[in-house]
């Protein structure tokens, strides 16, 4: 896949951009600055959901960074659903003022996509990993360990758009699919990763190291893979 090039703007944005702008020209011209304020608002609104600013990538292979941009809401050793293994998951939620582009957070090779629908819960909530509609991405990162990228639509959220499939090359950070109107994205990554975040933190896609996977010499030392304090 090419890497997609930062416009300011993402793509999946520009026709909603031009509707608003469009609509809010005419009711200016038509009726009056006054009565096009909210019109405008809207399409500032717009602009700033589908802004896709481009980020500096941190070239260190051992860690992985943030998905999404958004709140880290869960960091847990679950089961993973997608490869039936133990997993540590870290859950990072986006809201509405959130830059809404989805980047790999490994290095790797895409070994397969996996399209689940379901509901649309609150994606805030523990149960919307499972129940609402969810786009996978299963990448064997270039160390060998394989880690789920789970696109997840939220309460709002009726579109996942994703642009790789199998056999895909992804650099770290790659811009790789994109979610309308609030979500989450889940990361399943080997039990024995290390997360560099806590609940609450506030990530940057791309930009935030969230986990860093563990090494020959953590396993010497004893690294269990609990969170930072």
């Amino acid at each position: 896949m090419t890497p997609y090039p930062h416009p300011i703007i993402a793509r999946e944005g520009w026709l909603f951009l031009g509707l608003a702008v469009a609509i809010a020209l005419v009711v200016h011209f038509g009726a009056g600055p006054w009565w096009a304020l909210p019109f405008w608002l809207l399409a500032l609104f717009v602009l700033q959901f589908f802004r896709d600013p481009a980020r500096p990538v941190t070239p260190d292979p051992d860690v992985v960074v943030a998905p999404a941009d958004g709140r880290v809401i869960a960091i847990e050793v679950v089961d993973d659903p997608y490869q039936q293994r133990p997993a540590l998951k870290i859950s990072v939620f986006m809201n509405v003022f959130n830059v809404h582009s989805n980047r790999s957070p490994v290095e790797g090779v895409v070994e397969r996509v996996e399209y689940f629908p379901g509901k649309f819960f609150n994606a805030d909530l523990d149960k919307a990993s499972e129940a609402n509609e969810r786009n996978a991405v299963i990448i064997r990162a270039n160390n060998g360990a394989l880690v789920s990228c789970v696109q997840v639509a939220g309460l709002i959220a009726r579109r996942i758009l994703c642009y790789v499939a199998g056999g895909a090359l992804l650099t770290k950070g790659q811009r790789f699919g994109f979610i309308r109107f609030g979500s989450r994205v889940d990361l399943y990554l080997p039990p024995e990763t290390r997360p560099e975040v806590v609940i609450g933190d506030k990530v940057k896609a791309a930009v935030t190291v969230v986990a860093r996977f563990a090494t020959a010499t953590d396993a010497a030392g004893g690294r269990t893979g609990e969170p930072r304090p």
